[in-house]
């Protein structure tokens, strides 16, 4: 099930935290913290994880700033955490033309 937006599922106010493993993909493919805050904030849920853990995740995708962004993000709800696991633009080979769906 697809849901719209991250506030389909946090109800109260969050705060991000950043595992290591996303600090250095963002690093090096060169996404700000004010780029994965915007998919966040205004991205769509395109895949859930509910099994996930010790969290279920989820996978958001936006453009920012003219790029395509995925961001996989873990929600510990009795912390009001959203823990940033990593963040990517899709491999166009890997996912279609919008970019919210993988390819068969």
């Amino acid at each position: 099930m697809k849901r719209e937006n991250v506030s389909d599922i946090v109800k109260k106010p969050y705060s991000l935290l950043f595992r290591v493993h996303a600090l250095r993909q963002m690093f090096n493919r060169r996404i700000d913290e004010t780029d994965i805050e915007e998919v966040v904030r205004k991205g769509t849920i395109i895949e859930e994880y509910p099994d996930d853990t010790p969290y279920p995740s989820y996978l958001m995708y936006r453009i920012v700033r003219g790029r395509p962004l995925h961001v996989v993000g873990a929600y510990d709800k009795e912390e009001g955490v959203i823990i940033v696991v990593t963040a990517y633009e899709p491999d166009p080979d890997r996912w279609e033309e919008h970019h919210t769906r993988r390819k068969l």
